[in-house]
């Protein structure tokens, strides 16, 4: 089964309105209050939170929309994750903390991580932050130095559930129609059967095949998907 490289959306960008919950219910409904989605006002408290699950779950998609929001309400966030280099000290002026795919990271990044987990939640700066961090394990099981990964479970915890594939088929519709393109049945198939049923890669792979149907000015049939792969 090919496998391609994670690529959320790019051509759109990932929302919490484009989040296609399914089983994750609680855990979107919960980011939503915290960013303010809906009323007047977030919910957002300094008690973190932590979501987790396998690889196309929507971890990550999660997290950048919430950064989006956040900078759409003209806050400043901080934003690690693997390929962050550092280091970078804690900002006082930002609004929350996000942590992506912290099961990866460097001993330096871990050290980062606290840092800014505990500058965050201090309060001594009188305006605690919200921490949102997410990892592939429990926090209990994360291969990270013990006071980061206690800090990381202490507060609110969501476990991300992959989607069937009937959510996967609507997943994609939305997102073919927020591109405005048509993307009919016997191509989902293909896609379906023939590749990898990882949501991100399945994102990617629609976010290329858009791209190649334009340059190529042809509508989305299964011919011109083989014809995209034969030229990479």
């Amino acid at each position: 089964m090919k496998q391609l490289a994670l690529d959320i959306g790019l051509a759109t960008g990932p929302t919490l309105a484009r989040f296609f919950a399914g089983p994750n219910e609680a855990a979107l409904q919960h980011l939503r209050l915290a960013v303010g989605e809906g009323s007047s006002q977030s919910t957002r408290s300094p008690v973190p939170t932590y979501l987790w699950g396998e690889s196309g779950s929507g971890k990550s998609h999660l997290l950048q929309a919430v950064r989006q929001s956040l900078r759409e309400q003209g806050a400043s966030v901080g934003w690690l994750d693997p390929s962050v280099t550092g280091p970078a000290d804690f900002d006082e002026n930002w609004t929350a903390v996000l942590m992506d795919d912290v099961h990866l990271y460097s001993t330096g990044q871990q050290a980062m991580a606290f840092n800014w987990f505990v500058n965050a939640i201090s309060p001594a700066s009188g305006r605690p932050r919200w921490v949102l961090a997410a990892g592939n394990v429990p926090p209990a099981d994360l291969p990270l130095r013990d006071d980061l990964r206690s800090r990381l479970g202490w507060g609110h915890v969501f476990q991300l559930q992959t989607l069937d594939e009937t959510a996967c088929r609507a997943v994609l519709r939305q997102e073919a129609d927020a591109r405005g393109i048509f993307l009919g049945d016997e191509v989902m198939d293909y896609m379906l059967s023939r590749f990898s049923r990882d949501l991100g890669s399945l994102m990617n792979l629609l976010g290329q095949l858009d791209a190649y149907a334009l340059r190529a000015q042809r509508a989305i049939t299964i011919p011109l998907l083989k014809a995209m792969l034969e030229s990479e």
